[in-house]
């Protein structure tokens, strides 16, 4: 382990996605300005980056090729628009570039790097911070931080760091394996800071009900449309993409965005559900009009050629129909009851995988208690707050990458400026 130095000007807790990007900012804003800064990042990891690295199933998915504040929940729109916008796609994109980073995009507008390695993209953001002048101090984790006469104390099994100025980019508690353990949240909360009163894994797959026919079908795939339901039926939120029958319950795009709402309107309204549309192209009602038109055919013959034969076999069954008896045989409310089965089946949710799964945190410090021109603290001056520990959680696709990416430019050219 390298010997921390006793004294850093700025101190960054974290060497993530965010922590990385803002140490590399702030030591080129400060060498713009002509100022000589004692820039270093600190974490508890062995190896750091793990997040970065794992990500996009080890491709790393760097951004999305339209980013704005409608794809995050947490905060204020407007707040989180405010930041996004000093640092957009297009400066992510020149950034990576700059590092010898090519991005291509792909169909579901998912920017990845062209040689499909995570590493590629951690690589950069290491070399930006060394041609930043930037020293990275690991395994050294950061157990406490308190104000001093010169700005902060870091203090940690390692020893002391006296700082002027302190970036928190701890994370929020997804994915604990690589570091982020939620104790940036007692940092901050010991500097201040309030953080939300629920914390709840974000991106996280759902778990069903031992009962549900879903666990029978490990492997299946299809487009679905995912959606939430208040107690009284309202339509709250939904989500159309690829999901995947899993032997736990269900994964997949939808089912990962559509997770931290579902977690949130349970809390306020036990009735709220989730409901799944099977074959969403189609839709209950011309479901059932098509089921009418086939007299003597099979249920099952007729949905075996719309979707995976497994899961249209189980459908059938779920519904209680003879897979063999003809429709004629049926009667409309076999039709009705089918077609409901197929386009509004009402999910078993019995929880979720937690934050060891999820892939990202649902609440944290709110953005009203941060400076949205630098994320300096309102509470505790010097300090700013970037990346996942502040109460900002996008959808999967790049999203939460790119409030890395500005949240972290923000601060770190916010820091190094002055």
């Amino acid at each position: 382990m390298e010997r921390p130095p006793q004294f850093a000007d700025i101190a960054v807790v974290g060497a993530g996605a965010a922590g990385l990007m803002a140490a590399a900012q702030a030591g080129r804003a400060a060498r713009a300005r002509g100022a000589s800064l004692k820039i270093v990042v600190v974490d508890g990891a062995t190896t750091i980056g793990a997040k970065v690295l794992v990500a996009g199933g080890g491709r790393c998915n760097v951004t999305h090729d339209v980013v704005d504040e409608t794809a995050f929940a947490g905060s204020t729109p407007p707040a989180i628009r405010k930041v996004l916008r000093r640092f957009p796609v297009e400066e992510t994109v020149r950034f990576f570039a700059e590092q010898g980073v090519q991005l291509k995009r792909e169909d579901t507008g998912k920017l990845f790097p062209t040689t499909d390695r995570a590493r590629t993209v951690l690589d950069a953001l290491l070399s930006a911070t060394k041609d930043a002048g930037v020293a990275i101090v690991h395994p050294w984790r950061v157990e406490d931080v308190s104000r001093s006469a010169s700005g902060f104390l870091l203090r940690g099994p390692a020893g002391e760091i006296a700082a002027a100025r302190v970036i928190l980019a701890t994370g929020g508690r997804s994915l604990p394996k690589s570091g982020s353990d939620g104790h940036g949240f007692e940092l901050a909360r010991r500097l201040g800071h309030t953080t939300t009163s629920r914390i709840l894994p974000g991106l996280v797959p759902l778990v069903l009900a031992e009962r549900c026919f879903v666990l029978r079908l490990a492997g299946v795939t299809l487009e679905t449309t995912i959606s939430l339901h208040s107690a009284t039926g309202k339509t709250l939120k939904v989500f159309q993409g690829s999901t995947l029958c899993t032997h736990f319950g269900i994964s997949g795009p939808p089912v990962l965005d559509i997770s931290r709402y579902w977690l949130n309107a349970c809390l306020d309204d036990p009735g709220a559900h989730l409901c799944v549309d099977w074959l969403p192209e189609l839709g209950e009602r011309r479901l059932q009009e098509e089921l009418g038109k086939r007299g003597g055919t099979p249920p099952g013959a007729v949905l075996r050629p719309r979707l995976p034969e497994r899961l249209a076999d189980a459908l059938v069954a779920e519904a209680g129909i003879d897979k063999n008896a003809s429709f004629d045989r049926l009667g409309r409310e076999a039709r009705r009851r089918l077609a409901k089965t197929v386009c509004a089946y009402r999910l078993p949710v019995a929880g979720d995988r937690g934050f060891t799964h999820a892939e990202v945190t649902a609440g944290g410090v709110p953005l009203s208690e941060t400076r949205l021109e630098t994320l300096e603290s309102r509470v505790c001056p010097g300090l700013h707050l970037v990346g996942e520990i502040l109460d900002v959680d996008g959808r999967i696709g790049g999203f939460n990458f790119q409030w890395a990416w500005a949240s972290g430019f923000v601060a770190g050219i916010g820091v190094g400026a002055r």
